[in-house]
């Protein structure tokens, strides 16, 4: 049980190649520091020059249309009710076909399988209306 002393002196003691970073890390930390408290605050503004006023109303009041979507997925339009498909793809491409479009309020009844809302709504957009909406959401608050 003895203590391993080294032979006194005669041989030299390991050279640390190790660099002390610490300082450099002070230095690095002081600089940044320096930076970021000089660097000004950006601003992302952009400069509009915005109209004045209220836009002037339509001249003409859009036709408004009313697809209603039944229980068991029957297509009505303005209260005629649509026998099959290519019967209302003809009605949303001669709808498309005029100078001022009409504007589409499609009501889904609340029982009606998603599936049929989201054809119509696919036939509206494929065959090129633009203005659709859906109306009559105040059925689903309870």
């Amino acid at each position: 049980m003895g203590m391993q002393v080294g032979s006194g002196g005669s041989s030299d003691p390991e050279v640390m190649v190790d660099i002390n970073t610490t300082p450099l890390i002070d230095v690095m930390l002081v600089l940044l520091i320096m930076l970021i408290i000089t660097i000004p605050i950006q601003t992302h503004a952009v400069k509009l020059n915005m109209p004045v006023g209220n836009p002037p109303p339509p001249a003409v009041p859009p036709e408004v249309i009313l697809v209603e979507v039944d229980f068991d997925g029957t297509v009505i339009w303005s209260g005629d009710t649509v026998p099959d498909r290519p019967t209302l793809d003809a009605k949303f491409i001669s709808a498309a076909a005029q100078p001022i479009q009409p504007e589409f309020h499609l009501r889904p009844n609340k029982i009606v399988s998603y599936k049929h809302v989201a054809g119509v709504m696919a036939s509206a957009q494929s065959h090129g209306i633009t203005k659709i909406g859906l109306v009559g959401a105040e059925q689903y608050v309870d």
